[in-house]
């Protein structure tokens, strides 16, 4: 068994290493997609799509301004705004952990007594530009509105939102304090109407640009320290090392066909050597060629690229959640691999129906554009995506900092995809024999 296996091994290697023309594509092609699309997104990369903003507000005032900013927000373009999970008010921390999966890209949380400390601190620097010193100020901290976003929402689109969110509080609180000294001016231009002709101009003061009533908090949906914004090399070094992966496709393709055609299928499945052997030899040839990949790819985010200026690839995570999910990705590839060179009878079928179904999937799964950065029906068809599940656990591990519990989800898909092209396929085999 051992024997027949490693025959098996060094046969799909010896086949790998004649085809020149695979193996550019494995190793050069997603080697060069790293370099290039990290170096022209590097100080560029930025949400560019159209799609809503996935909004989770949470309004702990419940009065007049926790309405108003709400309402504001509904009435915004590209915003949809959801105020439950599961029909359910969340409170702060379980927001925050829905955040942080990426079911939402940011959660807004409005504090309790908003509406009451913003409107006393307008009555305190209305007085104050009339002349009025001895103003106690109001009790507590200054009101602040938490933002809190998802880690792998990128800067460009973390300003546009910031932007926004701080020109509605400046309107707002141009209006409260316009408010508060409609009620405060005429309260003390009674008390001093014997004096009012000597009053100058000059003694209202309405010096409001550096006294912000109400402010904005920004930092990311994970508890303790602030995780650091996802860098160009993190988004695409994991993702492109995917794209290559996945590519595996095509010399698996096309050594089925080669099998095919010079007669090798039949004189294999003449020799006491098990349907499985042959599968599991042919996976584990493979698997140590796309490992080859991942490693390639590695040192290229973590060496090279710094020598042009990008940020060196971190692992944000466990190394085990990570080995994880490349294997999974790995054996998803593998599978599919066998799936094709299963099913297409000739090389123009394997050319044509691997490559477009892997760059389909890549696009629908976030590898070329961040998926909350598409329009919705692309952000809903990324779920059955199997390059979207190793790219949601690799950025888990490199962004979120998550552990082996936490990718288990997308790996479970990536090896239930794998399990069924291997049935599919053997069950396809047999009805053609």
């Amino acid at each position: 068994m051992i024997s027949a296996l490693m025959a098996v091994i060094q046969k799909e290697l010896l086949l790998l290493w004649r085809d020149k023309a695979g193996l550019l594509v494995l190793f050069v092609m997603p080697a060069v997609l790293v370099v290039v699309i990290t170096l022209v997104q590097e100080n560029a990369l930025k949400s560019i799509g159209e799609s809503d903003t996935r909004i989770l507000l949470i309004d702990n005032d419940g009065g007049d301004l926790g309405s108003r900013i709400g309402e504001a927000l509904e009435k915004a373009d590209g915003v949809m705004v959801t105020r439950t999970i599961g029909d359910q008010v969340p409170s702060r921390g379980k927001a925050l952990k829905a955040v942080s999966r990426g079911e939402f890209q940011l959660c807004l949380v409005i504090p309790e007594h908003l509406t009451e400390t913003v409107r006393a601190r307008a009555r305190q620097s209305a007085r104050e530009s009339i002349g009025e010193k001895s103003v106690s100020p109001p009790e507590g901290d200054r009101p602040t509105l938490g933002l809190y976003f998802d880690p792998t929402v990128l800067g460009g689109f973390r300003s546009a939102v910031r932007n926004m969110l701080a020109l509605m509080v400046f309107q707002m609180e141009t209006g409260e304090k316009m408010a508060a000294l409609s009620e405060v001016l005429p309260e003390s231009m009674s008390q001093a109407a014997g004096f009012l002709p000597e009053m100058p101009p000059t003694d209202l003061k309405l010096n409001w640009q550096g006294d912000a009533i109400m402010g904005i908090d920004s930092e990311d949906a994970l508890a303790g320290p602030r995780q650091p914004l996802p860098t160009s090399v993190q988004q695409n070094v994991p993702a492109w090392s995917l794209f290559g992966i996945f590519f595996i496709v095509l010399p698996m393709a096309g050594a089925f066909i080669h099998e095919r055609i010079n007669g090798t299928r039949l004189r294999l499945q003449t020799m006491p050597v098990s349907y499985l052997t042959l599968v599991v030899g042919r996976i584990i040839a493979y698997t140590g060629v796309c490992l080859m990949q991942c490693v390639l790819i590695g040192c290229i985010g973590k060496w090279l690229l710094p020598l042009w200026g990008t940020p060196p690839l971190a692992l944000g995570g466990s190394s085990p959640a990570l080995i994880t999910i490349t294997f999974s990705a790995i054996l998803a590839a593998t599978g599919y691999g066998i799936l094709l060179g299963t099913v297409v009878n000739s090389f123009e079928q394997a050319a044509m129906f691997g490559p477009i179904s892997i760059v389909i999937a890549a696009a629908v799964g976030g590898v070329m554009v961040p998926v909350y950065a598409m329009p919705r029906l692309m952000q809903a068809m990324s779920v059955v995506s199997p390059l979207a599940w190793g790219l949601n656990g690799a950025l888990d591990v490199f962004v979120r900092g998550a552990d082996l519990r936490e990718v288990l989800p997308e790996a479970g898909l990536l090896l239930a995809f794998f399990f069924g092209c291997l049935v599919f396929a053997r069950v396809w085999q047999r009805h053609k024999n």
